[in-house]
């Protein structure tokens, strides 16, 4: 697989609840190969990579699969819940960007400013 592959293949197996960033996944994949545990081969104008032999004994030998516990307990049930709500703000936000007025982009910023401050105030409660 490629790096943008693995990327999506890891936040569909945890069932959205982990997604790494491409700036955590390359670095990864360079420190992996580096030290021998994967190999990358261009192919396409994309590099994929595989596991060697050693890099597969390692991961027969590891722990279990860190996507199979993505999937449960109450810990990422919210980051999924928290995860699925930023995703729809940010989606809602790359529209305003792109299509909105000049006035519409400032309402917007005036919104994030109210809701960043909502936040950390939420937290400033006492429980």
């Amino acid at each position: 697989m490629h790096g943008y592959e693995m990327i999506r293949e890891i936040a569909e197996r945890s069932g959205g609840g982990w997604k790494p960033s491409p700036g955590s996944v390359y670095p990864t994949l360079q420190m992996l190969e580096e030290e021998g545990l994967i190999s990358s081969e261009e192919t396409g104008g994309k590099k994929l990579f595989q596991l060697t032999d050693t890099g597969r004994a390692e991961a027969d030998n590891g722990p279990e699969a860190p996507w199979d516990q993505a999937g449960q307990g109450e810990h990422w049930q919210v980051f999924r819940e928290f995860g699925q709500a930023e995703g729809a703000v940010r989606d809602a936000l790359r529209q305003v960007v792109i299509t909105g007025s000049p006035e519409q982009r400032t309402k917007a910023l005036a919104v994030l400013a109210d809701a960043r401050k909502k936040l950390y105030l939420i937290l400033a409660e006492e429980a």
